[in-house]
């Protein structure tokens, strides 16, 4: 997994933590909604470079 894009999920996770926090303090289940969304993303973003990187292994 690229530095570059380790450090998109991760930041896109915390933005996703922190929405859904607010979300959860203000009673806006939009809020809420959109911030597990973005941590939901996150967790694709890594599997989609987990699996890049286990196909350069094999072919490597």
């Amino acid at each position: 997994m690229s530095i570059e894009e380790k450090a998109r999920a991760a930041a896109k996770n915390v933005e996703g933590k922190i929405q859904e926090a607010v979300g959860e303090v203000t009673g806006n289940s939009e809020d809420k909604a959109k911030g597990k969304a973005k941590q939901a993303e996150a967790r694709v973003r890594n599997t989609v470079e987990n699996v890049k990187d286990d196909v350069k292994d094999v072919i490597d």
